[in-house]
């Protein structure tokens, strides 16, 4: 238990501390002012200190006197882009060919009016895209019963009905087809496509 023979102390001990955390916060406000200066005030690269001038030799050492060498024009040439390795189509893909001809009134000579004919062509290939098809498919399910045992039937034995098969949905009362879930699941698990911008497309 403390008496107040301790309170000096205790007071002294104090004091040192709040004179420590005085100190403290001057060294942060000096910091702080030196920050907001740094961030905030006007920059000059000058300095008050003398530097070599290191990126004007040339300058300081050429001889004015010396005459200007000539210039040497060059002629400009220019160079065919090779292709890439890469730069190919895939191999895989089905052609589509779309041919580009004249007209029958168009294959006359417009000097002599002979037939031309064709001495070559020009193959430019281009990838062709198909956005996503979007159909319904409506399962149209036959029910068939006998015509003639409805005839000779007296009610005692049940008229055969037969269903035709039909594939189960996936999602039992859902309109989603196997083609749509996988395009759903691809578009939101590989391509990071949001199920709302999904929606929206």
């Amino acid at each position: 238990m403390k008496t107040t023979a301790d309170w000096p102390k205790i007071i002294a001990e104090k004091d040192k501390k709040i004179s420590e955390l005085e100190a403290l916060v001057k060294f942060y406000e000096a910091q702080f002012r030196l920050n907001q200066h740094r961030r905030f005030g006007a920059s000059s690269e000058k300095t008050e200190y003398d530097q070599p001038d290191i990126f004007n030799e040339i300058e300081a050492t050429a001889d004015a006197k010396e005459p200007e060498r000539s210039l040497t024009e060059i002629a400009s040439h220019y160079r065919k882009r090779k292709r890439l390795v890469n730069d190919r189509l895939p191999e895989d893909l089905p052609i589509e060919t779309v041919e580009h001809d004249l007209g029958a009134e168009e294959q006359i000579c417009p000097d002599c009016n002979g037939s031309l004919h064709v001495m070559g062509s020009d193959i430019r290939r281009e990838l062709v895209i198909i956005p996503a098809q979007v159909k319904i498919r409506e399962h149209v399910t036959k029910t068939y019963t006998c015509r003639e045992c409805e005839k000779t039937t007296d009610g005692s034995a049940p008229v055969p009905i037969i269903k035709a098969s039909a594939p189960a949905p996936v999602i039992k009362g859902s309109f989603a087809s196997p083609e749509a879930i996988a395009h759903i699941i691809c578009q939101k698990f590989v391509m990071a496509v949001p199920l709302y911008s999904q929606e929206k497309d």
